[in-house]
């Protein structure tokens, strides 16, 4: 096995490719988190409004169990969700992800940004849940940059991801330039599209050089940018396949033809608060 990329955020080692676990049923992330570690994953993201943190804690169980994975060797991440965002509320769900998922997550995130509480008080209590000993490093997602920089600024802590949706067909510049001038990174959440990469001529194209398919171009297109994604998926096949990426690179020329696949209607997920915007695209 290749090793895997990292990025090093605030001394922090994260692998630049992790096994996602949005809409999966508990049964499904339970048995695909134990796949993923048996392949290779060394990163797994969950959130508390997936209502599959007991499952994904249950499948590191059992690679644990099957001698995949150690616990020291493994990046977890959860989400405190919006209706948890004042003091009390974001403590109290902090405590109750650890023990839905039998582990401290190594990450611990703000799932969208809320006008309601004050972004000091919930910041504030983000804070306490990482000195507290509930969450290794704290962070966020789905926060545009004005947002990510007021946020940093209430944050003793480094905030060290903002988790986000991020593709081809969705530019996200300003959102990065925002996270390499605070020191943090992105994570890329719909990475593939949610399929629709599969069919684009471009990158099929480009995967055709390297013996390889759509979604391995589009993931390798996003770790090459230290970008971290997190693709999920029910197949334990399509999961061996987006792990097959640490052996090729792209060029320069082949990046650059991806990124000029953006588009303006490229947004496929959006949640956002009536209260804040997104970064215009550039």
């Amino acid at each position: 096995m290749s090793a895997q990329p990292t990025i090093v955020v605030d001394g922090l080692s994260i692998p630049l490719l992790g096994f996602g676990t949005w809409m999966l049923e508990p049964e499904d992330a339970r048995r695909m988190v134990a796949e993923a570690l048996r392949i290779g994953y060394r990163h797994i993201d969950t959130a508390w409004i997936y209502h599959n943190e007991a499952a994904v804690g249950d499948g590191i169980r059992d690679a644990i169990e099957a001698g995949h994975v150690t616990r020291d060797n493994l990046w977890l991440t959860t989400k405190i969700w919006v209706k948890h965002f004042h003091h009390d509320a974001l403590l109290a769900q902090a405590r109750e992800s650890i023990a839905n998922l039998g582990f401290t997550p190594d990450l611990l995130l703000l799932h969208w940004p809320k006008a309601e509480p004050t972004f000091a008080e919930t910041l504030g209590a983000l804070n306490e849940a990482r000195d507290q000993g509930l969450t290794r490093s704290i962070g966020l997602s789905n926060f545009p940059s004005a947002e990510f920089k007021q946020a940093q600024g209430l944050s003793k802590a480094k905030l060290v991801t903002n988790q986000v949706e991020y593709h081809p067909y969705l530019a996200n510049g300003p959102l990065l330039a925002t996270a390499r001038d605070l020191g943090s990174s992105i994570t890329a959440w719909s990475p593939l599209a949610q399929g629709k990469i599969a069919d684009d001529p471009v990158i099929n194209a480009i995967g055709k050089t390297h013996g390889k398919s759509a979604g391995q171009v589009t993931l390798r297109w996003l770790i090459q940018q230290d970008v971290i994604a997190i693709p999920r998926t029910t197949k334990v096949s399509r999961a061996e396949e987006s792990f097959d990426i640490f052996d090729f690179t792209l060029s320069d020329d082949e990046m650059a033809r991806i990124h000029a696949l953006a588009r303006p209607d490229g947004r496929l997920g959006d949640w956002l608060d009536p209260a804040f915007k997104w970064d215009e695209a550039a």
